[in-house]
């Protein structure tokens, strides 16, 4: 692929920021081995991104935190000097400037890259590791996790989403892996998009999916939505305009994140 528009590096490094790294809060909760691996971390890194986002990853008591922003007393600071250098380093492919921490140069070598390199192993999923049930479900939560912020980030940024978010005034998205699977949300209001984890009371729409293979096949783009919602693996319910909107954002996701 050759050298992309500076747009597209920045919509990517968001979505990498907020949506990708996010997930490094479900694999340290949910994965033993990243849980045993950060058990007794205590660390504040905040990413910097010169004409870019700005983020932090916090760990602490056994809990790795990720939002947008400076974090409370950073203990590490990597600079980047643009959103396709930040880009560059999510893929592996440069690394960032540190401007503080010098003396944690250990964890962020050896240490954070384990838990980093265990994150890659569940997002990128093969039919083998999917024949495991556990593996099946922690990568059915990260993606599910991933396409809630995303949708947020895209709904933002995208040209396309964004056309897709004036079509809807105000609304509220459950979206369920039935059937005690993860959850998210989604919210419309006032051109602007706001995603979490778990459940929202009294939403205007809901899209459950019948357990976590329906659920995987379908986030992946396995399971097309007509195929799903004809053969009942997919439930809808609700203002459909709402979902519908919510779908052609969804579908931007792989035009950035592949």
């Amino acid at each position: 692929m050759g050298r992309q528009p500076k747009e597209y590096e920045l919509i990517k490094a968001n979505l990498n920021l907020q949506a990708v790294l996010k997930n490094l809060e479900e694999v340290v909760e949910f994965d033993p081995e990243s849980a045993a691996l950060a058990r007794t971390w205590e660390e504040a890194i905040l990413f910097r991104v010169h004409h870019g986002p700005s983020g932090h990853l916090v760990f602490r008591d056994g809990r790795c935190t990720v939002g947008q922003g400076k974090p409370s007393r950073p203990s590490i600071v990597l600079f980047f000097l643009s959103p396709a250098h930040f880009n560059r380093m999510m893929e592996g492919k440069a690394k960032p400037i540190p401007l503080k921490g010098f003396s944690r140069l250990s964890f962020l070598t050896k240490d954070l890259p384990r838990l980093t390199n265990r994150l890659e192993y569940f997002l990128r999923p093969t039919p083998d590791l999917t024949k495991e049930q556990s593996y099946l479900e922690l990568n059915t939560r990260l993606t599910l996790t991933t396409a809630a912020m995303a949708v947020s980030v895209l709904g933002a940024l995208d040209p396309l989403a964004r056309l897709a978010v004036a079509q809807v005034s105000r609304g509220l998205v459950n979206l369920k892996v039935l059937p005690r699977g993860p959850e998210v949300w989604v919210g419309f209001e006032g051109g602007r998009i706001e995603a979490g984890k778990g459940a929202k009371e009294r939403p205007s729409a809901r899209m459950e999916m019948k357990g976590y293979q329906a659920a995987n096949d379908f986030l992946n783009g396995r399971l097309d939505p007509f195929t799903a919602v004809a053969s009942g693996q997919v439930l809808v319910k609700g203002q459909l305009p709402l979902l519908e909107s919510l779908s052609l954002i969804l579908d931007r996701i792989p035009v950035y994140l592949s």
